[in-house]
């Protein structure tokens, strides 16, 4: 694939490093001549010194043949631009930005960013998933079709426990995937299963609609 970065510095250096050894066609796009000679030495000329918000930069770049497109500077404005440019008016299929503030994930995702990565988001959810009394996880956000793929972990006060799932009637959007229980293979969920204590469910959700979800299936936070 040809894929073009915004950003050189320490993230899109590694990110490179990988990218060319896997034998993909790699350009990345750095304003900081310092950060583009470090490319220079280590990696050839896969570096050019430029702004990836601009047009004619990407023109240069060759962004209408890109395949993925990936920003990962540490300003979230730069990132959102670059990403809303190559989509929209190089028609690159996929754009990836990373966020650096987690507040802003949102709107990335509302304004066409096909998949976003939140450093700080990705930490908070591993603490979620070593936090016993946290029931939901956070597995997997698609900006293009405005879902995500949520865990559900039931307790034994949870709404859910010793109910079938044909006793719930989900709202449009979201849908009941797999359980997990210990010791046993994920199982597909079907209208006869009956749900347990210690289950984790593995469902869909519209994005930022989860916690419905979560009442539904354990109650409201202050009943946990």
């Amino acid at each position: 694939m040809y894929i073009i970065i915004v950003g050189g510095g320490n993230v899109g250096y590694h990110l490179s490093k990988y990218l060319l050894s896997e034998g993909h066609e790699v350009l990345v796009l750095e304003k900081d001549a310092v950060n583009c000679a470090r490319f220079e030495d280590d990696l050839g000329s896969i570096c050019v010194r430029g702004d990836g918000c601009e047009v004619a930069t990407l023109v240069e770049a060759g962004a209408s043949r890109a395949d993925v497109f990936i920003a990962i500077t540490n300003e979230d404005e730069d990132n959102l631009v670059a990403c809303q440019i190559a989509k929209f008016k190089f028609n690159v299929p996929r754009t990836i930005a990373r966020v650096n503030d987690p507040k802003n994930e949102m709107i990335f995702q509302k304004l066409g960013v096909d998949s976003t990565i939140s450093v700080s988001g990705l930490i908070f959810q591993t603490i979620e998933e070593k936090l016993p009394a946290h029931p939901l996880v956070h597995l997997l956000t698609h900006a293009a079709s405005g879902i995500e793929i949520i865990e559900i972990k039931l307790h034994g006060k949870s709404k859910a426990v010793a109910k079938s799932a044909r006793q719930f009637k989900l709202p449009a959007g979201f849908a009941f995937m797999l359980v997990i229980r210990e010791g046993q293979n994920p199982q597909v969920i079907s209208e006869s299963t009956e749900f347990k204590c210690d289950d984790r469910i593995i469902a869909l959700a519209p994005t930022g609609r989860e916690n419905e979800l979560r009442d539904l299936l354990i109650g409201p936070p202050e009943s946990d």
